[in-house]
């Protein structure tokens, strides 16, 4: 793989920095350098904690906007994500720009040196409490390589947390036209919901049918689950088990970080 996310002999572990709602966002009532400086103190816990791969998500900025966000938000996510690498140069560093801006998270990722992007829309159509959010494919990946951001690995989700399909259709089907038409560097399997675990009949139905494409578990994972489907999964995307008393909208928990990697070591 020419992406170094993917570079590990043990399952990867990507550590969610969520950021505080930003100034202009209805939920805001902090300062942005308050903000930035919530993110920073939650990466030097992760990266304390052994998980070095982090991913800057505005995931206080609800409600989300279904395409593309505000420049004010673009700048403030680059700006933590500057902050983020001068602070932890060492670290892999991702955005997810929320609900579905894959373009923009792309810019910033090209512009601050970042490592990888998550998008929730990558291919086909989602029902959401957005509305219908569509895929995305045909812009970010021109962008991509008008940008000549190739290095910059593209985490895409199939059957996404909090949507619902238009239409029915396989699983299978889902998830190779994200990678063979959405030509997604890897895939993200998820709950119905933030914090929830995924089915273990859909994510082995993902590893099988992705093959050789990584396929991550986006929500729900535990220290539990991850010694159970280590074996299978090619890595986990860890966010409120690693909170304090695993509560999503607090800081976090070194404790429970270190917890989250010993498990990776003993599956």
């Amino acid at each position: 793989m020419p992406h170094s996310i993917f570079d590990s002999t043990r399952p990867i572990l990507i550590g969610m920095l969520h950021v505080p709602p930003l100034p202009g966002s209805p939920q805001a009532t902090e300062s942005f350098p308050a903000s930035r400086d919530h993110v920073l103190r939650d990466a030097a816990a992760l990266i304390e904690g052994g998980i070095s791969n982090l991913m800057i998500e505005n995931f206080g900025d609800t409600p989300f906007f279904p395409g593309t966000v505000p420049a004010h938000t673009v700048t403030h996510l680059t700006t933590i994500a500057n902050n983020v690498a001068s602070r932890f140069p060492d670290a892999e560093i991702g955005l997810n720009v929320l609900r579905n801006d894959g373009c923009s998270a792309l810019a910033i990722a090209a512009a601050t040196d970042a490592s990888f992007i998550r998008v929730n829309v990558l291919s086909g159509a989602r029902l959401t409490d957005q509305g219908i959010i569509q895929g995305i494919a045909h812009d970010l990946l021109r962008l991509r390589k008008e940008l000549s951001a190739e290095s910059v690995a593209i985490l895409a989700d199939v059957d996404v947390k909090h949507s619902a399909s238009l239409a029915e259709r396989p699983f299978a089907h889902e998830i190779e036209d994200v990678i063979q038409r959405g030509h997604a560097d890897a895939i993200i399997v998820s709950g119905n919901a933030t914090g929830t675990s995924v089915d273990n009949s859909q994510l082995a139905e993902a590893v099988e049918v992705a093959g050789s494409t990584p396929v991550f578990i986006g929500s729900g994972a535990t220290a539990e689950s991850i010694r159970k489907s280590a074996s299978q999964a090619s890595g986990f995307i860890v966010g409120t088990s690693v909170k304090h008393d695993g509560i999503v909208h607090k800081p976090v928990d070194k404790e429970r970080v270190k917890e989250i990697v010993l498990a990776t070591k003993q599956r």
